[in-house]
């Protein structure tokens, strides 16, 4: 699995780990939270997905990281959306087993939807924020869950 810094380049999972570890070392008396966001964006040809790690030191900046993968074009809203939360879920138990929330555990998980109120996402809020509450994860949706619809949403159009 390969992430992405926007000013360190290409990462592996361990990487990832370690420079976490290391930016929670520059300060540690601040607050942190970590937030998973996946966004996609479909064209004729592909659907491209972004998964976006965040370490925020709330107050004080944040690092963040992104994982891009491609596949056949999914036209279908709903399926598409519950890919995206699907995603970050896998990502989130991943970072698990390798013992990164072993390290956090003090500081609070976010899940970011790219699902609000408005638009074609509203039909299905109720069902993604139901299995990330579900699993114990705190849900953020449009316009707070900036972890998908900013962050990974501008790496999916590049």
């Amino acid at each position: 699995m390969e992430f992405v810094h926007p000013r360190k380049g290409r990462m592996s999972l361990e990487e990832m780990m370690e420079d976490i570890r290391s930016f929670l070392q520059e300060d540690t008396k601040a607050y942190y939270k970590i937030i998973i966001g996946t966004d996609s964006q479909t064209s004729e040809k592909q659907t491209v997905f972004v998964t976006a790690v965040i370490i925020h030191r709330v107050g004080k900046g944040a690092r963040f990281y992104t994982r891009k993968w491609r596949s056949e074009p999914i036209r279908n809203l709903r399926y598409r959306l519950y890919r995206e939360t699907g995603y970050s879920l896998e990502l989130m138990e991943q970072l698990k087993e390798e013992g990164l929330l072993n390290d956090l555990l003090e500081w609070p998980v976010e899940i970011h939807l790219d699902v609000g109120r408005q638009g074609e996402s509203r039909k299905i809020i109720q069902e993604v924020i139901g299995w990330v509450t579900a699993v114990g994860y705190t849900v953020k949706i449009k316009p707070e869950a900036y972890g998908a619809s900013t962050v990974a949403d501008r790496f999916t159009k590049s």
